[in-house]
């Protein structure tokens, strides 16, 4: 289908209407947080049913739906390092964990920032070549590679209170890989925390936690490029429907994967993962999905 424009910005979701964008909104919570990438899905499950794109705009601005569900998941694990870190840097006790954690998280999302600023005009664009099904196919099965070498070379024994410095700033130059379409922002900070030793449900509490600044960045902006594009009423009122169902399907999905870590590995998502890719490939060049 063609791309669906409001000033050179891609807003295909409006042609959806709110039926359409509320199940997308699943599909975005239930993918978003998960490391199989939400920007695969959100470009499969339309081109499937004969949808409209819903476009990357749409994409970015339902992160604020996984924000509200990371923050009020972790709302113990926010508290104590928003307060902890505060109260640390009064007293003067500088090798406090909270303020350690706190100073990792600020800088792991430097690199993103600098990514996100820039690849934006390449990003969010209509009829962006990043956001082609290929490169999101092949996104796919890198990360699936990549996250099945974590799982068989990594040792799985710390915990996010023995973060180093090294150890944010490896996963958040990670995190920047999930600007290409299909790597996944979830999927790249896990498999990087797991490289670098911790367990799996403590690499991916770190990987929320570290979302929560890119995240809140990201949706931000693209909020404020939707105002800056005059995005109209009908507009406004569609993405608030996608954002209330992402948002309760996101606390659902967080509460179910930090329960399978517990218990499991990742191996699922390996596959799924190579699985995925290998669809979107053979789709793009024996079906003429595009």
């Amino acid at each position: 289908m063609a791309d669906v424009c409001t000033q050179g910005l891609d807003t295909g979701f409006i042609a959806l209407g709110y039926a359409r964008t509320a199940v997308l909104g699943v599909v975005q919570g239930l993918t978003e947080l998960l490391p199989i990438s939400s920007t695969a899905h959100m470009r499969l499950v339309p081109a499937l049913l004969g949808w409209q794109d819903p476009g990357s705009a749409f994409s970015a601005t339902m992160q604020l739906a996984a924000l509200a569900a990371i923050v009020s998941y972790f709302w113990s694990d926010v508290r104590y390092v928003a307060f902890e870190s505060i109260t640390a840097v009064r007293k003067g006790f500088w090798s406090s964990p909270a303020l350690r954690l706190a100073f990792g998280i600020v800088l792991a999302t430097v690199p993103i920032v600098i990514g996100g600023l820039l690849l934006s005009s390449k990003l969010n664009t209509c009829g962006s070549p990043l956001r082609s099904l290929w490169v999101i196919g092949v996104s796919c099965i890198v990360m699936a590679g990549l996250l099945a070498l974590a799982e068989l070379y990594s040792r799985h024994r710390r915990d996010m209170e023995k973060m180093s410095i090294l150890d944010a700033l490896i996963v958040g130059l990670a995190q920047v890989g999930a600007l290409i379409p299909g790597v996944s922002r979830s999927g790249s900070t896990l498999t990087a925390a797991l490289f670098v030793g911790f367990k799996r449900d403590e690499a991916a509490r770190f990987s929320f936690l570290l979302g929560i600044p890119a995240i809140t960045l990201a949706g931000l902006k693209e909020l404020f490029e939707l105002y800056r594009a005059h995005l109209s009423l009908e507009g406004w009122s569609i993405l608030a429907v996608g954002l209330i169902v992402g948002s309760i399907s996101s606390f659902v999905t967080i509460w179910g994967l930090m329960r399978f870590l517990e218990r499991f590995s990742t191996w699922p998502f390996v596959i799924y993962r190579g699985v995925l890719g290998v669809i979107i490939l053979a789709g793009v060049f024996y079906a003429g999905w595009s």
